[in-house]
């Protein structure tokens, strides 16, 4: 038997597993997808992240490539209406470190045992001392017994943790294209960029190897052909005076956005981190973050449940109070980010104003503290 399954080989699962093993946990990784994924999709890591990661070397390894985002503005019609300042904060580490999730795994995967890949687990099944887990494998149904189970498999594992419709997302109507491409060399390298009009936000940030994320409203409803999503965000780009970015886009992907925050994160001996648990807008960049922290703040408590052979529940109900709470705060202020960035027509001169107001002094120091996740509980 296992002291501990881990379910899901993402970010979040990949951390935890390597925790417990730098703790001397038996620990078993399960991962459904037969390879690494290459998607883009999260790409900033926060001061309290890479905080909490420095001492298992962590840190020092994502920061070696890493581009090291000191300050964001937020502009319109070309002009600058703000900046957000993470160089001023009062942190270990005052930048917003980007890095595409792939390197983010490779890192995380050092420290963590290999992961047995295509191992599709349809049930976590409690028992008094064990929980059973059963999965599909190359066409076989396999079941295995561990002492304890962490399910970090992302959105499609919600069902493994939570009956059908105890947690339900609330689903925005917003769309977003994005795309990663590498651009000239520009005056703003390693700046953050938030373009906001009447026609919706666009965002651009810096990645290492000369390359930019960008992210733009989307009308729902648009074409979603793969030629008219690029032209798309060509037009938005284009429409900001990001003429030299827009020629350089080759492709461009779409998505939506949701919100979910799960009142609880714990069940006996099977527990629920990252997205599984709370899935927040990725406007604002907090959602794998969010999960990071729950992987390396739960570790030391499941690795002392293992050689205690007793379960700390006062500090597992404490950890849960507090990762509950910090979920609700980036799922808010992710709310904010959404309904800031939509399109405003005649009122975007009211919207300029309030923006002008939110990061001057002295309320900039704490909007740039909350983008930055000074705020979460575990910070």
């Amino acid at each position: 038997m296992r002291d501990v399954t881990v379910v899901g080989a993402g970010p979040v699962g990949m951390l935890l597993a390597g925790e417990l093993a730098r703790r001397g946990v038996d620990v078993e990784l399960l991962e459904r997808r037969p390879v690494a994924g290459e998607a883009t999709r999260a790409i900033g890591i926060h001061s309290p992240v890479l905080a909490a990661l420095e001492p298992s070397g962590v840190t020092e390894r994502l920061l070696a490539d890493a581009v090291r985002v000191r300050r964001g503005e937020a502009r319109s019609r070309g002009r600058l209406l703000g900046t957000v300042r993470f160089d001023a904060l009062a942190a270990r580490f005052p930048f917003v470190a980007t890095l595409p999730q792939s390197r983010t795994e490779a890192v995380l995967a050092a420290g963590a045992p290999e992961p047995l890949r295509g191992a599709h687990v349809t049930a976590v099944i409690p028992r008094p001392d064990a929980v059973v887990v059963r999965s599909q494998l190359l066409g076989r149904i396999i079941e295995s017994e561990s002492r304890l189970v962490v399910v970090a498999a992302g959105t499609g594992g919600r069902d493994l943790v939570y009956r059908g419709g105890a947690v339900r997302p609330h689903e925005y109507r917003d769309r977003y294209l994005m795309t990663d491409a590498v651009t000239p060399g520009r005056d703003d390298d390693a700046v953050a960029v938030v373009h906001l009009d009447a026609g919706g936000v666009l965002e651009s940030f810096p990645l290492p190897g000369g390359r930019r994320r960008f992210v733009a409203w989307d009308a729902p409803g648009g074409d979603d052909d793969a030629e008219a999503r690029t032209d798309r965000l060509r037009a938005a780009l284009a429409r900001r005076g990001e003429a030299e970015a827009a020629a350089a886009v080759t492709g461009a992907t779409s998505f939506g956005v949701r919100r979910v925050v799960a009142p609880s994160l714990r069940n006996g001996r099977i527990l629920a981190i990252g997205d599984i648990a709370h899935e927040v807008s990725p406007i604002g960049g907090q959602g794998m973050n969010l999960g990071l922290l729950d992987a390396v703040t739960l570790a030391p408590l499941l690795a002392s449940w293992v050689a205690a052979h007793q379960a700390p529940d006062a500090e597992l109900g404490r950890w849960e109070a507090r990762r509950v709470r910090s979920a609700r705060r980036a799922a808010a202020l992710a709310y904010a980010n959404t309904a800031l960035g939509r399109p405003t027509g005649a009122f975007d001169v009211v919207r300029r104003g309030v923006v002008r107001t939110m990061l001057a002094p002295p309320t900039g120091g704490l909007f740039a503290r909350a983008y930055a996740m000074g705020f979460d509980a575990d910070a």
